[in-house]
């Protein structure tokens, strides 16, 4: 049995638990998405990035 360490969406607190010790809260795992260069979503995941970033942009317009 290996133990995996989870990181607090709430608090960032690092535990072995699947609910914070601290408040309870659900835990995620921390390590980043494993790398590859022949990766077959990069292109909708970058898509993605430049449509978030523009509607980001046209909310802070409009809030003005």
């Amino acid at each position: 049995m290996g133990l995996h360490i989870n990181k607090c969406e709430a608090c960032g607190i690092y535990t072995i638990k699947d609910n914070c010790p601290e408040c309870g809260s659900h835990t995620i795992n921390p390590r980043p998405a494993r790398f590859s260069l022949e990766d077959r979503y990069g292109k909708y995941r970058r898509l993605m990035k430049i449509q978030s970033s523009k509607s980001k942009i046209i909310h802070e317009r409009n809030n003005y």
